[in-house]
């Protein structure tokens, strides 16, 4: 697990290999994620839009960049988390990503980017 704490947020990231949806053959491959937010501030937070780097074995950079996570804007009071998964499909057995979530804090209006930890996604073969 990967663990990043921005402004007293905490984002945590675990991976895992999805051979079911992945095709070696068309160097095709599949990774899960799940993240925890955890809001550990004073302040009730909203998490308005997130920024990716999908970076392959073959240096190709990706970028995504839109609103929210999942498609909502989850708003977390102080002491909450918000957890959910995704995944992420890479040309090479082996990739990472790293990133920022945009959020505000409601008593004040002030953005302020939240640091998503760098992951690595490795097909489990490659780790033997």
């Amino acid at each position: 697990m990967e663990i990043a704490v921005t402004n007293g947020i905490t984002v945590k990231v675990e991976t895992n290999y999805l051979p079911n949806h992945s095709d070696p053959r068309e160097d095709r491959y599949v990774f899960g994620y799940h993240i925890v937010i955890e809001n550990g501030s004073l302040h009730t937070v909203q998490l308005l839009r997130r920024h990716w780097f999908i970076i392959d074995a073959a240096a190709q950079v990706r970028e995504v960049e839109g609103e929210g996570v999942v498609g909502e804007q989850p708003i977390l009071l102080p002491g909450e988390r918000y957890e959910y998964a995704s995944y992420c499909d890479l040309n090479t057995e082996i990739g990472k990503m790293r990133g920022t979530y945009l959020m505000t804090r409601h008593d004040e209006a002030a953005l302020f980017k939240v640091e998503i930890p760098e992951f690595r996604m490795i097909v489990p073969s490659k780790l033997n």
